[in-house]
């Protein structure tokens, strides 16, 4: 698992074989296909793998964040970090989707599952925000977040991860009837 991270990750998924895998990690090719059965079986779990990972890492974050709009942002501040590293091919779930687009295609379950624990993330933390439909902002917001990453690995810069944040923010702003101390806020007529 541990190689197959590291090389779908520098190099993507459909580039790195099988026999690749087993050279470079040093296993029998029995031992990967007792361990896995497949090599779509490697990517489901490598990319499992991944999600929780990225979702302990959330957790983590959230703990320490009271403000409900912080936390709904707080998804593009994790993209932005993980952005600087170095290699950095891009959202490995986003790469995924483009590799995988059959929605047949057991890659397109765990991408799924990653971008509903996303999206209902989201729209708990804009319910607590007070905002007046938290799933449709939830998913506008998850379509400025996509875009953000997919401008990242383009750009290879974090500047679209934050101009994504930006907007998010106004988005939040504008979905809200109620600002911080629950006073009613006149809405915008642009």
């Amino acid at each position: 698992m541990q190689t197959a991270t590291s090389l779908f990750a520098e190099e993507s998924i459909r580039a790195v074989g099988i026999e690749r895998l087993i050279t470079e990690a040093q296993v029998a090719r029995a031992s990967l296909y007792q361990c896995f059965g497949s090599k779509d079986a490697l990517i489901t779990a490598y990319l499992d793998q991944q999600h929780e990972t990225d979702r302990a890492a959330y957790e983590r974050a959230m703990a320490h964040v009271e403000d409900p709009v912080e936390r709904a942002l707080l998804f593009f501040d994790l993209a932005e970090a993980s952005s600087r590293r170095s290699h950095y091919r891009g959202c490995p779930f986003l790469n995924a989707a483009t590799e995988f687009p059959d929605r047949r295609h057991p890659v397109s379950a765990v991408v799924l599952k990653r971008r509903e624990w996303l999206l209902d993330r989201l729209i708990t933390a804009l319910r607590d925000a007070g905002a007046d439909d938290p799933r449709t902002v939830a998913q506008r917001i998850q379509l400025l977040y996509d875009g953000g990453l997919a401008g990242s690995k383009v750009n290879r810069s974090s500047e679209p991860i934050r101009l994504a944040k930006h907007m998010a923010e106004e988005l939040i702003a504008r979905s809200r009837s109620c600002d911080r101390t629950g006073r009613r806020t006149p809405r915008s007529t642009d």
